[in-house]
């Protein structure tokens, strides 16, 4: 591995992330997603704005911008796990800092997800479901992404210890924590909201059975 190629995964990961799929969607729908709701250009937003369909299809793709240069990266340098990392922690910085939109953009729980997938694909599909269900239940988008950044950071760092050599361990250490304190401090805003019991809600349930009752209809 030469510090060019590592150079060269970092910035087209870091481009990738830039590509801001709720921004595109709220243009395809006439809208600026930025001047909706939060403001906030995520996946959240875009279901509170747009309904199921297009929050669900925000989510797939900010995923699916950090799972494949992460993934292919992987397997390009010899399923070497530290590579796998560098490429998605770059794409989700390209999505909370995008030099395209003036460094102003998520806060990158979808792009994580999607690191996390590629790393750990039946932990990260658990962590999901559970999210579901305790968003069914509770309502507050903020409060599941807490959950999936701290489970997840969590599970991988133990992970990290086992059969890695120690330079690795050490470097997907130090990326796991630059992800879960990145996501938490892009959240600061949300937390502030929770004390203050002003977070706004979205019904993940609402919005399933508004959709089920349209294909019915």
């Amino acid at each position: 591995m030469i510090w060019w190629q590592v150079l060269i995964v970092v910035l087209v990961s870091y481009l990738c992330g830039n590509i801001s799929f709720a921004r595109i969607i709220s243009k395809n729908q006439k809208q600026d997603i930025t001047k909706l709701g939060s403001g906030n250009p995520g996946m959240t937003n875009v279901l509170r704005n747009f309904g199921f369909k297009f929050g669900l299809l925000n989510l797939i793709l900010d995923m699916l911008k950090a799972f494949l240069p992460a993934i292919i990266t992987y397997y390009i340098f010899d399923e070497r796990l530290v590579m796998l990392y560098i490429a998605g922690l770059s794409a989700m910085a390209g999505h909370i800092y995008p030099v395209f939109y003036k460094f102003k953009g998520g806060k990158g729980i979808s792009s994580m997800m999607g690191i996390f997938l590629a790393a750990n694909p039946i932990a990260t599909l658990i962590v999901i479901a559970v999210g579901a269900i305790v968003w069914i239940l509770f309502e507050y988008g903020s409060v599941v992404s807490f959950l999936c950044i701290t489970s997840l950071t969590v599970i991988e760092g133990i992970r990290a210890k086992m059969n890695l050599p120690e330079f690795d361990r050490k470097a997907i250490c130090l990326m796991l924590f630059a992800i879960f304190i990145s996501t938490w401090y892009a959240h600061r805003k949300n937390i502030e909201r929770l004390l203050l019991g002003k977070e706004s809600k979205a019904s993940l349930k609402k919005k399933v059975k508004k959709k089920l009752s349209q294909k019915a209809s």
